[in-house]
């Protein structure tokens, strides 16, 4: 007999630094997986501001980091006991919690000194939840020469099934698709920047985290020869398998795109949208033209601004009718598509499971992904 359903745990702490997805999942033997409880908890302001400066290299950035990763722990524990709470749930329910990190470095293509690395003391992590810890998801994939990243399309294509051709657009910090013709193997790729230009110019202009339904951007007036030169960076050229990050997309990259000309904040931040958008976009006709629909998770499937450009610039690229739909209309919450991926990746890790897709990182073959601290 098949063993019945577990409950796993999948923290998730994204590029766009907004703070913590915590998500109870319950788990079946064959992998299915869905969300039964969830808290969202935002980083303190001191915890945000050092894990944004550790993006960019620094003074004593050994110490800051350690003590970074010790200060994302605690965080982290202190989001799973309002989980267990909420959820009136003890520790000894959880079979094992899948912990992101968060990514400070991310250099994939470098051969065999290639590395990425996320930032989070998972010892102590299983030390204060009394929970096994799954973390360092990337690392054995870069090491079969793969990116190590995007993680998540094994678990999409778990967990999203259709009749057409289907494509899964996840927007945080980075935006990243993943493929699933009905007649063929599922890839995936980074695609480029999701929210994070937009929060770092809003944050740095107007002291908000992020641009509400992106009411700011709205405002403003698209820089058609900015979107150019942005769009002519060689990452939006290259062919998969692709992965990015704060290494490649940042407000040093930004400012150099401005140059010394005179700007509108808010038309530069209607630009950086219309670029989340049409990189995007012409990803998808580029390498999967045959797209019938797509579903949009991540934070940005919030931004209605950006949900109804890509509709709009859908109609004008691709000959046949794009369905553009939120996750939220096949049940999972778009905030939550991630923690629950985290959450489904710890549990094949217990499974002894591979859950890379080597069509999608560039790695040598499937691999068992993560490294286990038992509590």
């Amino acid at each position: 007999m098949s063993k019945p359903y577990t409950l796993y745990i999948g923290l998730m702490s994204g590029t766009s630094l907004d703070g913590i997805d915590a998500v109870l999942a319950k788990i079946g033997p064959n992998g299915e997986a869905s969300a039964q409880d969830s808290v969202s908890a935002p980083f303190s302001p001191e915890l945000r501001k050092v894990l944004f400066e550790l993006q960019s290299p620094g003074p004593n950035e050994l110490h800051r980091e350690n003590q970074a990763g010790n200060a994302l722990a605690l965080a982290y524990a202190e989001t799973v006991s309002q989980l267990l709470k909420k959820a009136n749930l003890q520790p000894s329910d959880i079979t094992a919690l899948g912990a992101h990190g968060q990514t400070i470095r991310h250099q994939p293509h470098l051969g065999d000194l290639a590395y990425t690395h996320q930032t989070l003391n998972a010892a102590l992590l299983a030390e204060k939840t009394g929970i096994d810890v799954i973390a360092d998801f990337r690392s054995r994939d870069l090491a079969a020469g793969g990116h190590g990243a995007p993680l998540v399309p094994a678990f999409h294509a778990q967990q999203f099934t259709s009749n057409e051709n289907l494509a899964i657009l996840n927007i945080g910090g980075i935006a990243n698709f993943t493929l699933l013709p009905m007649n063929g193997e599922v890839t995936g790729f980074d695609c480029g920047p999701g929210n994070m230009l937009m929060d770092a110019w809003i944050q740095e202009h107007q002291g908000n985290p992020l641009d509400e339904n992106g009411a700011w951007a709205s405002q403003g007036k698209v820089n058609e020869g900015l979107l150019s030169e942005m769009l002519a960076d060689p990452f939006f050229k290259k062919a998969p398998p692709k992965s990015t990050g704060r290494d490649d997309f940042h407000l040093s990259w930004l400012q150099e795109k401005l140059g010394k000309d005179n700007h509108h904040a808010e038309d530069v931040q209607a630009t950086l949208l219309h670029l989340t958008v049409h990189s995007a976009l012409e990803a998808l006709l580029r390498y999967a033209p045959q797209t019938q629909k797509v579903i949009v998770c991540g934070g940005g499937a919030r931004n209605k601004a950006l949900m109804n450009l890509l509709k709009v610039k859908a109609q004008h690229l691709f000959k046949q009718p794009l369905e553009i739909t939120s996750s939220e209309t096949a049940g999972i919450d778009p905030q939550l598509v991630e923690g629950l991926a985290f959450a489904w990746l710890a549990w094949a890790h217990q499974e002894k499971r591979p859950a890379n897709l080597p069509a999608v990182t560039g790695a040598k073959g499937p691999r068992i992904l993560g490294a286990c601290y038992p509590a």
